[in-house]
This record gives C-alpha cells, sequence and structure tokens, in this order.
C-alpha cells in the first residue's frame, strides 16, 4: 500500500470513527442545517452538556469534517464536507466492487442452470 492510499484508508477511518456517535452526526446535522454554531448554540438542542458538545466537537474536527474559526470570544463551527465527500467516494467504489463480484457469481450460476438443463434434455 503506498503512503497515499494508507493516508486516505486512514482519514476513511478517521470520518467512520466520527460519525460511529450518534451524537456527533447529530452535531453534523445541526451545523448543516444552521451553516455554522457555536457550541453553546449547538448544545440547546442536545441532551448533552456544552462541555461535551465541545469534545465531540474536536472529534469531527480531527476527522476533517468541521472546523472551528474564532470570532471574538466565540468559536463558530461550520461543516467541511471534503473529508464526508472522500469517505463517500470510497463507499461507492465498494459497493460498485461488490456488485461486479455478484453480477460474476449471477453469471456463473446462470451458466451452470443453462449446462443442467441442457445435459437433463434428450
Amino acid at each position: 500500500m503506498t503512503d497515499g492510499t494508507r493516508g486516505a484508508v486512514e482519514a476513511v477511518d478517521t470520518v467512520l470513527a466520527a460519525l460511529a456517535d450518534p451524537t456527533r452526526r447529530r452535531l453534523l446535522e445541526l451545523l448543516a442545517a444552521q451553516g455554522e454554531a457555536t457550541a453553546t448554540t449547538l448544545a440547546e438542542h442536545l441532551p448533552v452538556s456544552r462541555q461535551a458538545v465541545v469534545k465531540h466537537l474536536a472529534v469531527l474536527d480531527g476527522a476533517g469534517l468541521v472546523t472551528g474559526g474564532r470570532i471574538g470570544r466565540e468559536v463558530r463551527y461550520t461543516v467541511r464536507p471534503a473529508a464526508l465527500d472522500a469517505t463517500a467516494r470510497w463507499m461507492a467504489s465498494l459497493a460498485a466492487d461488490w456488485d461486479r463480484r455478484l453480477a460474476r457469481i449471477k453469471h456463473i450460476a446462470e451458466a451452470a442452470e443453462r449446462d443442467a438443463r441442457a445435459a437433463d434434455e434428450p
């Protein structure tokens, strides 16, 4: 595996690990709907403390899914779609590989069925 491939796989792993938590998925949904928000604003919509929201946002930031920018005393977070787009492309590629494999299995099974029928004919 090349360094570039390894880096891409690690990035996908980090994104999937971040998205495994329902609170972090909800934070992404809120940010996508609002455009940008502070941890305090986001905490108002969740059953967790502001401090917990900040920790979840740090995980999302580490995965490249959000970014925080300081405006005065506030840190406003926004969604960064590039990491999510890369993960979606990886998943689509994986699905395409499986589709090809399943199509090949179907082709083999249909050929075997035709051969069996032909062998049974007088």
